[in-house]
């Protein structure tokens, strides 16, 4: 990998974290990036972050060079391609990491559970642990939806503002996969509105005729996700609802420590 063209002062330790502040800020801004939707330039991260205009393109040439950024040709910083691999690969490992959570859920709750990340514009599912019930639902790890039609969509989006929730749809559309998709945005707005009053998202035959599915997210997770459970309407009933949201929400503070948690120092 090529050197750092970090200054010295940049790489001294944080402080309390112990850790690399040239890092730290690398990392920062990049995060700052994706919240800005992957592109800015180097006046909105210097607002945005507090530091200097010097020492941001300093991190941002070495991110440059190191291909996890890429200057565009109207001297914009779009993040790079080779942060591609690196997602791909953590997608898999949170997916591995949340199998135990997701098998208690299947074993409580009897129902299939299944992970899901908000990539984009698009919903996509990392894992999943299939019901034991000969009718059982099933999706396949690495499909892609559009958020206006599930549950984990609901759940994910809940506590987006309301014009960047809008934005979205706007760049979606909201096809209807069935008769009882919502697919207006004031529509799906209502429907954020009793997530967050609730506590739980449902997506109610939206995305396929017979199917119900409950869903939360998983809170503080580093990356926004979410855990749900699905199954036939006769069996996902609002009696069902009512013993299977409790045991929802307490996996999905468990798994949110189990992300949470770095693990001993190096």
């Amino acid at each position: 990998m090529p050197p750092s063209h970090a200054s010295t002062s940049d790489s001294k330790p944080a402080g309390p974290s112990g850790g690399v502040q040239s890092l730290e800020r690398a990392f920062d801004l990049l995060e700052r990036m994706a919240d800005a939707g992957g592109e800015v330039g180097l006046s909105e991260l210097s607002a945005s972050s507090g530091l200097p205009l010097p020492t941001i393109h300093r991190l941002m040439r070495t991110l440059v060079v190191c291909g996890y950024v890429r200057q565009q040709p109207n001297r914009r910083y779009a993040l790079g391609p080779r942060l591609i691999r690196l997602g791909e690969s953590a997608s898999r490992l949170l997916g591995t990491w949340a199998r135990p959570y997701l098998q208690r859920l299947v074993e409580e709750t009897g129902e299939t559970a299944n992970m899901a990340l908000l990539d984009g514009d698009e919903i996509v599912y990392v894992a999943q642990v299939p019901s034991k019930h000969s009718m059982r639902m099933f999706t396949e790890v690495g499909r892609r939806v559009l958020p206006h039609s599930t549950g984990v969509g609901k759940a994910l989006l809940a506590h987006t503002p309301a014009d960047e929730v809008r934005a979205l749809l706007a760049r979606t559309g909201m096809p209807a996969a069935t008769e009882k998709t919502i697919t207006t945005p004031d529509g799906f707005l209502d429907a954020l509105e009793q997530v967050r009053r609730a506590g739980y998202a449902v997506d109610d035959n939206e995305q396929e005729i017979g199917v119900r599915c409950l869903a939360v997210s998983v809170p503080d997770s580093p990356t926004s996700a979410a855990i749900s459970i699905s199954g036939p309407a006769g069996r996902v009933t609002e009696t069902a609802t009512e013993r299977i949201v409790p045991i929802l929400q307490e996996v999905a503070k468990e798994l949110s420590v189990a992300l949470a948690s770095s693990g001993p120092a190096a």
